[in-house]
């Protein structure tokens, strides 16, 4: 899944927001895709909300509605049913930096740099950002980087365990590509069911008595045929008591992509907002 909008690195447009929620909804329904690498076209990750799109947008919209894009945007990558891993290169600002931290695991080039300007901005942080890097980081951190705005480099972002690895900058979306294939490698039911596990309980840890909280997902047991299945074949889907299958590499225009796979011939297509999904 790439944003694709190098001419204003990468900058989340309206658009580019619903598209993301578009996108990982058909990902819901694609059963045989299992990892998907998020990273940005050009020079940067992304340089955060697109200011000039938002001030742009329909007078009748509430900013409240507008605002909300993103928080969809981020939830919708956090809860996606493949696996997420965000190659981070460049700059990583902002909303873009909310999006990375959705992603369930974060590899960064050694040059990235972080920042979250909103408060020289004269704006909160917003997107649900605030709540999720309290997860990540910890009410101090998260408090320092958002009222400074002070930008931070990878090894600091490594050292706050906000990043998986670093990796030379040559190397990064070769090594992001490798490990969303090593992941996809092994069956989809312990995938999905350690994600959610782990979503559910990171939720607890940051709720407060106001915040509604979510039980970990109950463990489905699968029905004597899948389980005969499974015992074949270790890779079978219990929720579907199919094999899993490989993708094959996707076709891409400029402004279009379409991603096949070796079933029967789901698609994904965008046109028009910055977002690009090719395997």
């Amino acid at each position: 899944m790439m944003l694709n909008r190098p001419d204003r690195l990468n900058a989340l447009s309206a658009e580019t927001l619903r598209e993301i929620v578009t996108a990982c909804r058909w990902l819901d329904e694609t059963t045989v895709i299992k990892a998907v690498v998020v990273r940005g076209a050009g020079r940067a990750f992304s340089a955060g909300f697109d200011l000039d799109d938002f001030r742009s947008l329909d007078a009748d919209a509430s900013p409240r509605d507008n605002a909300d894009l993103g928080r969809l945007a981020a939830e919708a990558l956090t809860d996606v049913r493949p696996l997420t891993v965000a190659a981070i290169h460049g700059h990583c600002v902002g909303g873009g930096l909310v999006l990375a931290a959705a992603c369930d695991l974060r590899l960064a080039s050694e040059t990235v740099r972080f920042s979250i300007p909103e408060v020289d901005l004269g704006i909160p942080l917003a997107w649900g950002g605030i709540p999720r890097l309290v997860r990540e980081l910890g009410p101090a951190v998260t408090k320092e980087l958002v009222l400074t705005c002070r930008p931070f480099d990878a090894d600091e972002a490594k050292a706050l365990r906000f990043l998986n690895r670093v990796v030379p900058d040559d190397r990064l979306f070769d090594e992001a590509d490798a490990l969303a294939a090593e992941l996809a490698s092994k069956p989809t039911f312990a995938l999905r069911a350690t994600k959610q596990h782990v979503n559910a309980v990171t939720e607890d840890l940051a709720a407060t008595p106001t915040t509604p909280t979510r039980s970990p997902p109950p463990s489905p047991t699968p029905s004597p045929a899948r389980s005969a299945a499974r015992t074949s074949n270790p890779n079978v889907d219990d929720r579907t008591g199919t094999a899993d299958q490989p993708t094959s590499v996707a076709r891409r225009s400029s402004n279009v992509s379409r991603l096949t796979t070796n079933r029967a011939s789901p698609s994904f297509t965008n046109t028009t907002g910055g977002l690009v999904i090719r395997l």
